[in-house]
């Protein structure tokens, strides 16, 4: 009994260790990025030894497995799923938008420098399963009411990919100061601008070149 009590505490000591340690990564790649964190800035962040640290993570491909899964579950994105039940494009829009731009303003900080060092992981690192590929199929789902088809379909994918991105969050509510409600009607008539005749577009352009003579 004594031997098992023995056992469970060091297995329970071990689970704590190793928390710390997807803790201590996790908040680094949240805040200097995951291409500029190192192996030494995880260990001290969570006041292990550098052995500890590779007796838990041996590679970088199983701590960045742990720290994807630790994400994933501690900032899930929305389900876009239930926004196919909205039959209306632009009523599917408007609420996709406000739904993740709730959720950027959780998370997104993090999730922008993460993104920014996309570029300079390796390729089985972004294979992983996480965060990214739920918000790649956002566009996707918001693309389908429209049935969009030749150039429309090319415009209204480049709007939403736009409008859903974590960068254009970024810029239009953590750096210009919108709120969440304006940057998603800004959004929701650049969509709707996407799948406007190029004619009328002229022609409200010309509109409103009169009107400022």
């Amino acid at each position: 009994m004594a031997r098992k009590y023995v056992l469970n505490r060091r297995a329970k000591r071990q689970d704590e260790t190793r928390e710390r340690i997807v803790d201590a990564a996790v908040a680094l790649h949240h805040t200097i990025g995951p291409a500029h964190t190192t192996d030494v800035a995880i260990a001290e962040k969570a006041r292990v030894t550098r052995r500890t640290f590779y007796r838990h993570f041996p590679d970088e491909l199983s701590l960045f497995r742990a720290c994807t899964s630790h994400s994933f579950e501690q900032w899930p994105p929305p389900q876009p799923d239930k926004w196919r039940r909205i039959a209306d494009p632009i009523e599917r829009v408007r609420l996709a938008l406000g739904e993740l731009y709730a959720y950027y303003r959780v998370a997104g900080a993090g999730l922008a420098v993460i993104m920014r060092d996309r570029p300079r992981l390796r390729a089985e690192l972004l294979a992983l399963p996480g965060r990214a590929d739920r918000l790649r199929a956002m566009p996707g789902v918001l693309l389908e009411p429209w049935k969009a088809r030749g150039r429309m379909r090319q415009l209204l994918t480049g709007a939403l990919v736009h409008a859903t991105a974590v960068t254009t969050w970024q810029s239009l509510v953590a750096e210009q100061r919108l709120t969440d409600e304006e940057a998603v009607r800004v959004l929701t008539a650049m969509v709707l601008a996407a799948t406007t005749p190029q004619a009328s577009v002229t022609r409200q352009a010309g509109g409103v070149a009169q009107a400022g003579r």
